[in-house]
Protein backbone atom coordinates (compact mmCIF):
# COMPACT_ATOMS: atom_id res chain seq x y z
CA UNK A 1 0.00 0.00 0.00
CA UNK A 2 1.20 3.53 -1.31
CA UNK A 3 1.22 6.46 0.31
CA UNK A 4 -1.43 7.53 -2.41
CA UNK A 5 -4.13 4.75 -1.99
CA UNK A 6 -4.66 6.30 1.55
CA UNK A 7 -6.08 9.25 -0.11
CA UNK A 8 -9.26 8.58 -1.11
CA UNK A 9 -10.10 7.51 2.65
CA UNK A 10 -8.86 10.62 4.03
CA UNK A 11 -10.57 12.60 1.17
CA UNK A 12 -13.94 11.40 2.64
CA UNK A 13 -13.12 12.05 6.26
CA UNK A 14 -11.78 15.30 4.94
CA UNK A 15 -15.34 15.72 3.27
CA UNK A 16 -17.90 14.32 6.05
CA UNK A 17 -15.73 16.48 8.69
CA UNK A 18 -16.36 19.62 6.38
CA UNK A 19 -20.49 18.50 6.49
CA UNK A 20 -19.75 18.27 10.06
CA UNK A 21 -18.22 21.60 10.87
CA UNK A 22 -20.90 23.25 8.49
CA UNK A 23 -23.92 21.71 10.37
CA UNK A 24 -22.48 22.81 14.11
CA UNK A 25 -21.76 26.58 12.50
CA UNK A 26 -25.22 26.69 11.60
CA UNK A 27 -26.32 25.56 14.79
CA UNK A 28 -24.78 28.15 16.81
CA UNK A 29 -25.40 30.85 14.33
CA UNK A 30 -29.33 30.37 14.36
CA UNK A 31 -28.47 30.12 18.71
CA UNK A 32 -26.64 33.50 17.59
CA UNK A 33 -23.33 32.29 19.16
CA UNK A 34 -21.39 34.41 16.68
CA UNK A 35 -17.48 33.43 17.56
CA UNK A 36 -18.47 29.44 17.62
CA UNK A 37 -19.93 29.78 14.04
CA UNK A 38 -16.71 31.83 12.65
CA UNK A 39 -14.93 28.92 14.71
CA UNK A 40 -16.66 26.38 12.72
CA UNK A 41 -16.61 27.90 9.04
CA UNK A 42 -12.95 29.04 9.06
CA UNK A 43 -12.64 24.94 10.01
CA UNK A 44 -14.87 24.07 7.17
CA UNK A 45 -13.05 26.40 4.80
CA UNK A 46 -9.47 24.37 5.74
CA UNK A 47 -10.93 21.50 5.88
CA UNK A 48 -12.40 21.89 2.32
CA UNK A 49 -9.17 23.64 1.01
CA UNK A 50 -6.90 20.33 2.63
CA UNK A 51 -9.56 18.05 0.98
CA UNK A 52 -8.82 19.78 -2.57
CA UNK A 53 -5.46 19.39 -1.92
CA UNK A 54 -6.21 15.85 -1.36
CA UNK A 55 -8.41 15.18 -4.25
CA UNK A 56 -5.77 16.97 -6.72
CA UNK A 57 -2.65 15.11 -5.71
CA UNK A 58 -4.22 11.65 -5.85
CA UNK A 59 -6.29 12.01 -9.03
CA UNK A 60 -2.75 13.38 -10.17
CA UNK A 61 -1.21 10.46 -9.49
CA UNK A 62 -3.77 7.94 -10.06
CA UNK A 63 -5.78 9.34 -12.09
CA UNK A 64 -10.02 8.27 -12.57
CA UNK A 65 -11.27 5.53 -11.02
CA UNK A 66 -13.95 2.91 -12.75
CA UNK A 67 -17.32 3.04 -11.55
CA UNK A 68 -18.15 -1.07 -11.32
CA UNK A 69 -21.73 -1.01 -10.23
CA UNK A 70 -25.21 -1.84 -12.31
CA UNK A 71 -28.08 -0.67 -12.88
CA UNK A 72 -30.13 1.31 -10.92
CA UNK A 73 -27.15 1.57 -8.96
CA UNK A 74 -25.36 2.92 -11.52
CA UNK A 75 -27.82 5.37 -12.72
CA UNK A 76 -27.67 6.57 -9.40
CA UNK A 77 -23.92 7.26 -8.85
CA UNK A 78 -23.50 9.04 -12.03
CA UNK A 79 -26.78 11.23 -11.47
CA UNK A 80 -24.65 12.22 -7.67
CA UNK A 81 -21.11 12.37 -9.34
CA UNK A 82 -22.71 14.98 -11.96
CA UNK A 83 -24.23 16.96 -9.76
CA UNK A 84 -21.68 16.80 -6.66
CA UNK A 85 -19.03 17.65 -9.67
CA UNK A 86 -21.18 20.62 -10.64
CA UNK A 87 -21.56 22.26 -7.66
CA UNK A 88 -18.19 21.26 -6.37
CA UNK A 89 -17.06 23.57 -8.79
CA UNK A 90 -19.60 26.25 -8.30
CA UNK A 91 -19.46 26.70 -4.86
CA UNK A 92 -15.42 27.53 -4.83
CA UNK A 93 -16.84 31.46 -5.66
CA UNK A 94 -19.62 31.39 -3.40
CA UNK A 95 -17.76 30.61 -0.24
CA UNK A 96 -15.04 32.96 -1.36
CA UNK A 97 -17.93 35.41 -1.61
CA UNK A 98 -19.52 34.43 1.40
CA UNK A 99 -16.59 34.42 3.23
CA UNK A 100 -15.21 37.87 1.88
CA UNK A 101 -18.40 39.53 2.99
CA UNK A 102 -18.46 38.28 6.79
CA UNK A 103 -14.51 39.43 7.21
CA UNK A 104 -15.40 42.74 5.83
CA UNK A 105 -18.34 43.05 8.37
CA UNK A 106 -21.28 43.57 5.48
CA UNK A 107 -23.38 40.86 7.32
CA UNK A 108 -26.44 41.55 5.60
CA UNK A 109 -25.45 40.72 2.20
CA UNK A 110 -23.26 37.80 3.63
CA UNK A 111 -26.29 36.31 5.16
CA UNK A 112 -28.08 36.93 1.62
CA UNK A 113 -25.26 34.92 0.08
CA UNK A 114 -25.03 32.31 2.98
CA UNK A 115 -28.69 31.06 2.22
CA UNK A 116 -27.08 29.45 -1.40
CA UNK A 117 -23.91 28.77 -0.25
CA UNK A 118 -24.17 27.05 3.03
CA UNK A 119 -26.70 24.24 1.41
CA UNK A 120 -24.78 23.73 -1.52
CA UNK A 121 -21.80 23.38 0.31
CA UNK A 122 -23.40 20.84 2.81
CA UNK A 123 -24.70 18.83 -0.52
CA UNK A 124 -20.94 18.50 -2.04
CA UNK A 125 -19.57 17.25 1.51
CA UNK A 126 -22.12 14.66 2.02
CA UNK A 127 -22.12 14.08 -1.52
CA UNK A 128 -18.36 13.59 -1.48
CA UNK A 129 -18.90 10.64 1.04
CA UNK A 130 -21.84 8.70 -0.64
CA UNK A 131 -19.78 8.52 -3.79
CA UNK A 132 -16.41 7.63 -1.76
CA UNK A 133 -19.04 4.76 -0.24
CA UNK A 134 -19.89 3.73 -3.65
CA UNK A 135 -16.65 4.01 -5.19
CA UNK A 136 -14.77 2.27 -2.92
CA UNK A 137 -16.80 0.85 -0.62
CA UNK A 138 -19.95 -0.94 -2.13
CA UNK A 139 -18.45 -1.41 -5.83
CA UNK A 140 -14.92 -1.46 -5.56
CA UNK A 141 -13.13 -2.09 -8.48
CA UNK A 142 -11.82 -5.65 -9.14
Amino acid sequence: MNFFSVLPHLNACLNATSGALLLAGFYFIRRRRVTAHMRCMTAALFVSVAFLVSYLAYHAQHGSTRFTGQGHARTFYFAILLTHTVLAVAIIPLIAVTIRRAWRGDFARHRKIARWTFPLWLYVSVTGVVVYLMLYQLYPAR
